[in-house]
């Protein structure tokens, strides 16, 4: 039955009258390697009175115009629902999304059938962390994550203290690592599952994640792992490393919005308690239609960074070092939240001592910035996870977060150097706490009188 299945879906695809005619507008026809045309952005100089220069791939990234092309058809002709077994279409659309979940598998060395899709990281993160939490309740009742997790993790472990769960938040060194003593005299008896991200979305903080994984092992706790920063990136294999659960979104791979995924191991099997009723899908851990074209772009997203994962860390690390390195040359007062052992070279997370990180975000109008998670900039507290790294409130308020993904230039980033340069020397002009440093004076040991 499979074999038939399989042959009536290939016929489907190239019986269909859609393909190169319908299509040749959005395909991407470079005479180069595909190296060579991940980096090529249409035009050959880059104008500043365009859009800014996007320089914020850890909220975000653009989507590969090669996964696009892969998107169309599912999109437009084969818009089959995956779930129907008594036709072709939904054949084709369910033979399409096996692709798409072996490829995702493929990337972090699972089985495919420990796949299952979401709607992104977010979705994902709840649900290993409360589905583990409830499934076990009746045994265990602790829970241990860090202070530095992403909000919905966070969020998540407090909505389960008030389902009467005990959760541990672990403090982080000044490189935003973990002190895996402290994660050892936390484990409880009753602790179910150890909640830790791969690598901070604001800092670039990469855990020691296979260590903390044979801590986990060794005490048959679980732990799963917000690897939406991580995955696609660098390598990942969740056996090795000993990761029982893992949440992977498509959008900060280079694949749609909307989309994502966890990881449940099987063997040891991992329980969860689902967060919504319906059909079943997914193992019955996740109900609802399953979105086919973001599922196969999320899938060709995989396979891309799997192919390119050798070059795109080569380029990241030249473009990231040359941003760093001159900025830290032109300018004193610059603080690297980071360090070359334990931190993501994408993220780059750089404090100006006596600046306003809004005022300078402002002045760059021209780039694309944070000065912080984009889940939570709209709040006007400065970054609870500087504070957890030991910064101030005064030197976290000045910090900002630079993004280099696979379509940065070189350019691009000359030109954004020149440009903190220029705005920082500026605004410190204005700055009287900067004039006082520099005369000398230890603005710590001032007493300011209020008014």
């Amino acid at each position: 039955m499979k074999g038939l299945l399989k042959k009536t879906c290939n016929l489907l695809v190239k019986g269909t009258i859609l393909n190169k005619a319908t299509f040749s507008s959005t395909s991407v026809v470079y005479n180069k390697t595909i190296a060579q045309a991940t980096i090529d952005k249409g035009h050959t100089e880059w104008n500043e009175n365009l859009r800014p220069i996007y320089l914020d791939s850890q909220a975000t990234t653009p989507l590969d115009p090669r996964v696009l092309d892969k998107m169309m058809p599912y999109l437009v002709s084969y818009y089959g629902n995956p779930h129907s077994r008594t036709h072709a279409y939904g054949w084709q659309a369910e033979h399409a999304m096996d692709v798409a979940r072996e490829q995702v598998a493929s990337l972090i060395k699972a089985d495919p059938r420990e796949i299952i899709f979401t709607s992104g990281a977010t979705e994902s993160n709840n649900l290993a962390v409360k589905g583990v939490a409830r499934f076990y309740a009746s045994r265990k009742k602790h829970i241990i994550t860090s202070q530095i997790e992403h909000k919905c993790v966070l969020d998540s472990c407090r909505a389960m203290e008030n389902e009467g769960f005990k959760v541990t938040y672990l403090p982080v060194k000044s490189n935003g690592l973990i002190d895996l003593k402290d994660l050892e005299n936390a484990f409880q008896d009753d602790t179910s599952i150890v909640s830790i991200m791969f690598i901070n979305n604001e800092i670039g903080a990469k855990q020691q994640i296979a260590d903390i994984g044979a801590m986990c092992r060794e005490r048959k706790v679980f732990l799963h792992t917000d690897a939406a920063q991580a995955v696609g990136k660098i390598p990942v294999d969740v056996n090795e490393m000993k990761i029982d659960l893992m949440s992977i979104s498509g959008h900060k791979i280079y694949g749609p919005k909307g989309i994502g995924g966890l990881y449940v191991r099987r063997r040891p099997r991992v329980r969860l308690e689902p967060l919504q009723s319906g059909g079943g899908q997914e193992r019955g851990l996740r109900s609802g239609t399953a979105p086919a074209p973001l599922i196969i772009g999320f899938g060709e997203a995989c396979r891309i960074c799997e192919e390119d994962m050798e070059f795109d860390k080569e380029h990241i690390d030249k473009l990231s070092n040359r941003l760093r390195d001159k900025i830290l040359a032109a300018l004193q007062g610059v603080i690297w939240n980071g360090d070359n052992d334990s931190t993501y070279p994408g993220c780059v997370n750089l404090s100006f001592s006596h600046i306003e990180g809004e005022s300078l975000l402002m002045a760059l109008k021209q780039i694309a910035l944070s000065s912080g998670s984009a889940c939570t900039s709209a709040s006007l507290e400065p970054s609870y996870v500087l504070r957890a790294i030991g910064s101030d409130d005064v030197l976290a308020h000045s910090s900002i977060r630079f993004g280099i993904g696979r379509f940065t230039t070189e350019e691009e980033v000359d030109f954004t150097v020149k440009r903190v340069i220029e705005e920082v020397n500026k605004l410190r002009e204005l700055s009287p706490l900067w004039e006082m440093e520099q005369e000398g004076i230890d603005l710590s040991k001032i007493e300011w009188t209020q008014h």
